[in-house]
C-alpha cells in the first residue's frame, strides 16, 4: 500500500503530479485523440464553403475540452493534433504539411498558441475553482464541527466527514500504531495518505490516489480529529471524576445517617432493654407496658430506615424489580390508612378506573409521601388523598396543609440522605427520593406543586391499565 505524507516528501510509488487523477487525464488524452479526427470528418465535407479560421476556432473547442477533462497534458495533445489535422486537411495545399499562404501560416501558429493558452488557463481556473471549494467545505467544516464538539462520537463524526471529503474508503485516528477511533472499511489495494494529528496522533485515509499537492485541508482535518480525540479524553476524565465525587458524597451522607439516625433508635431499644433486665428496681406494669412499646416503636423506626436504604441501594444499582399489573387503588390504599394512624382521609370516586401499577411499590410510594407530609402537619390536621381519572392517566394527590415548600426550592426536596431545610426529624431523609425512583420505575411521575391556602401536594401519575396495555 503506498503512501504520501501530508507535508512532507511524497513516496516514490505515487506518481502523483496534480490534482486531477491518473483516469481523468485519461479521459482528456482519449478526447483529444478521437475529439479532433472526428472533428476533421465532419467538417472535410465542408472545408471549401468554411474560412480556416473558422475550422480553427472549432478545433480550439475540442483542446479546452481536453483540458477541462484531463488538464494540461491533454490540452497540449489535443493542441498538436489539431494543429496537424487543420495544416493537413485544411490548409492550402490539401493533403500536406506545407502552407502556401503566409496569412495562413500565422492563423495556424496564433491558433497553436490560444489554444495551448487557453489549455492551461482552463486547469488554472478549474485549480482555483478546485482551492475555493475546498476554503468553503473547510470552512463550514470547522463550523459544523463546532456546534457537536462536546458530542458522543464526534470523533468517528470527523472521520467521516473527512472519509467524505476526500472520497476515501476509511478514516482512521491512531496512536503508535493503535487505532483508536474509525470510519469506513479499507480495501487490500487502497492508497494510503497519513497525517499527523498532533501528539503522536495520525490521521489515516485509505482509498483511491485523489490528493496532490494542496495538503492544508487534510492537516486541518487531522489536527481537528485529534483535538477532538483529546477533548472527549479530558470530557470522560471529567465525567469518572464527577462520578466518584457522587460516590464520595453518597459514602458521606451515608455514614452521616448511620452515624445520627440509626443510633437514636439503637440508643432507645438499648437503654428500654437494659431497664427491663435491672433486678435491683421494681417496675410497675405500666412502666413495663411503655419500655416494652419502646422498644417495639423504635426497632419498626429502625425497620424502615433499613428497608428504605436497601431500597435505595437497589434503585442505585438498578436492581429494581418492577411487575406492572391492572391495580384497584383503594386495595393499595388499604394498607397505607392503617400505617396513617388515623390522620388520612380518603376522596377516592368509586369509579375510578384501575392503574398499570405493581401494588407492591406503589403502596410504598404512598406510604412515604403520606408519612413524610404526617411529619409536618400540625396538630389536629389530616393528610388527604384524593384521586381523578384524566385522559389515559389517573393523578393520585397526596395534600397536606403543613408549612409546604417554596416553589423554587420543589427540586431539593427529593435530595438523599438530606432532611429539607435541615429540619431534625427521624429517618435518612430518603422516602421522597424512594418515592420518586418507585413511581418512574412504573412509568409514571410525581412532582410536588403548592397547595392552595398553603402546605404541600404531591402528585402520583400513572397510566390507567387498559391505556397501558393499549400502549404496548
Amino acid at each position: 500500500m503506498s503512501q504520501f505524507l501530508a507535508g512532507g516528501e511524497a513516496a516514490p510509488a505515487s506518481g502523483l503530479v496534480s490534482r486531477l487523477t491518473r483516469r481523468r487525464q485519461l479521459y482528456g488524452l482519449g478526447v483529444a485523440a478521437f475529439g479532433a479526427p472526428l472533428l476533421t470528418m465532419l467538417l472535410v465535407p465542408a472545408r471549401d464553403s468554411l474560412g480556416l479560421d473558422t475550422v480553427l476556432l472549432l478545433f480550439v473547442l475540442v483542446s479546452v475540452v481536453a483540458s477541462a477533462v484531463g488538464g494540461v497534458l491533454p490540452a497540449l495533445a489535443a493542441s498538436l493534433i489539431s494543429f496537424g489535422l487543420a495544416n493537413f486537411f485544411f490548409a492550402p495545399p490539401y493533403g500536406s504539411l506545407l502552407v502556401e499562404n503566409s496569412n495562413e501560416l500565422i492563423d495556424l501558429i496564433i491558433f497553436f498558441a490560444v489554444a495551448v493558452g487557453v489549455g492551461v488557463v482552463t486547469e488554472i481556473g478549474a485549480r482555483a475553482r478546485v482551492a475555493v471549494e475546498r476554503d468553503r467545505l473547510e470552512a463550514e467544516w470547522l463550523a459544523e464541527l463546532g456546534s457537536r464538539e462536546h458530542g458522543p462520537g464526534s470523533v468517528e463524526l470527523a472521520l467521516a466527514d473527512a472519509r467524505a471529503i476526500y472520497g476515501m474508503h476509511a478514516a482512521t485516528l491512531t496512536e503508535r500504531g493503535v487505532v483508536l477511533a474509525s470510519s469506513g472499511t479499507p480495501q487490500p489495494d487502497d492508497f494510503m495518505i497519513v497525517a499527523s494529528a498532533g501528539e503522536q496522533l495520525q490521521l489515516e485515509l485509505s482509498g483511491p490516489e485523489r490528493i496532490g499537492e494542496d495538503r492544508g485541508l487534510l492537516g486541518s482535518l487531522a489536527l481537528t480529529a485529534g483535538r477532538l480525540w483529546r477533548t472527549q479524553q479530558l470530557a470522560e476524565q471529567a465525567r469518572r471524576a464527577e462520578e466518584l465525587g457522587r460516590i464520595d458524597e453518597l459514602r458521606a451522607s451515608l455514614l452521616a445517617a448511620v452515624g445520627h439516625d440509626l443510633r437514636n433508635p439503637l440508643a432507645a431499644i438499648t437503654a428500654a432493654a437494659t431497664t427491663l433486665r435491672q433486678t435491683d428496681i421494681e417496675l410497675d406494669p405500666e412502666d413495663q407496658v411503655e419500655l416494652l412499646e419502646t422498644i417495639e416503636t423504635h426497632a419498626g423506626r429502625l425497620n424502615d430506615i433499613i428497608g428504605n436504604l436497601l431500597d435505595m441501594s437497589r434503585l442505585q444499582a438498578g436492581a429494581l424489580s418492577v411487575h406492572p399489573a391492572p391495580t384497584v387503588l383503594l386495595e393499595v390504599l388499604a394498607g397505607v390508612v392503617r400505617l396513617g394512624e388515623g390522620r388520612v382521609e380518603l376522596d377516592i370516586p368509586e369509579d375510578l378506573p384501575m392503574i398499570s401499577a405493581d401494588a407492591g411499590l406503589l403502596e410504598r410510594v404512598l406510604a412515604n409521601l403520606v408519612d413524610n407530609a404526617n411529619r409536618h402537619l400540625p396538630p389536629g390536621q389530616k393528610v388527604r388523598i384524593a384521586a381523578h381519572a384524566t385522559g389515559s392517566r389517573v393523578d393520585v394527590r397526596v395534600i397536606d396543609h403543613g408549612p409546604g415548600v417554596a416553589p423554587e426550592r420543589m427540586g431539593e426536596i427529593f435530595a438523599p440522605f438530606q432532611h429539607f431545610g435541615d429540619r431534625s426529624t427521624t429517618g435518612v431523609g430518603l422516602g421522597l427520593a424512594i418515592a420518586r425512583g418507585f413511581t418512574e420505575a412504573m412509568g409514571g411521575s410525581l412532582s410536588p406543586s403548592r397547595t392552595p391556602g398553603g402546605g404541600l401536594t404531591m402528585t402520583v401519575t400513572l397510566e390507567i391499565a387498559h391505556a397501558a396495555a393499549a400502549d404496548r
